[in-house]
């Protein structure tokens, strides 16, 4: 899927070799610098990213890469949550700085819900923190509620971890 914003073009496409490592690199790089996560932030990107790599089902699971300009600047996946029925889970939703504001997230976004769909879950859920607020735009815009929220002691930090639901 190509789309053109002004003279930048956006490409989404799915995982070639190398991605899943720049997947785990990108988030672990991208959430020290804006959070000051440590690696195990990393390490639980790494196991997702991995497992994804070994187990996927293609015909329930997908992940895209966001390209500005022939450059990669974000990821989104959709799995299959880990609960009983037809329940997806959004996960590693990644959107570079440089490439905010340009629609991009709401491509990944619609790519992953639009997969879903078709793929016949009846829901999404996904997990995050608290605090992060492009993200939690995207997911409100697409309908997602939150479904729970705890706090917690995660990589380095305390947080507010959060569970989000919508109905597809």
């Amino acid at each position: 899927m190509s789309e053109n914003t002004g003279t930048r073009a956006v490409t989404l496409r799915g995982l070639r070799p190398g991605d899943l490592g720049w997947v785990t690199w990108r988030h672990a790089v991208s959430y020290h610098a804006a959070l000051g996560w440590d690696f195990s932030y990393e390490a639980l990107v790494a196991k997702i990213a991995a497992s994804y790599g070994e187990e996927h089902d293609p015909a329930r699971e997908n992940a895209w890469i966001a390209e500005l300009d022939g450059e990669p600047v974000g990821s989104i996946f959709c799995v299959k949550a880990d609960r009983p029925g037809d329940v997806a889970q959004l996960r590693l939703l990644l959107l570079e700085e440089k490439a905010r504001g340009l629609g991009i997230g709401q491509l990944l976004v619609d790519a992953c819900l639009d997969f879903a769909r078709k793929a016949g879950y009846r829901e999404m859920v996904l997990w995050t923190v608290a605090g992060l607020a492009a993200s939690r735009h995207l997911y409100v815009k697409a309908g997602f509620e939150i479904e729970s929220e705890r706090p917690e002691r995660l990589f380095g930090d305390d947080v507010v971890a959060q569970w989000w639901h919508l109905d597809l």
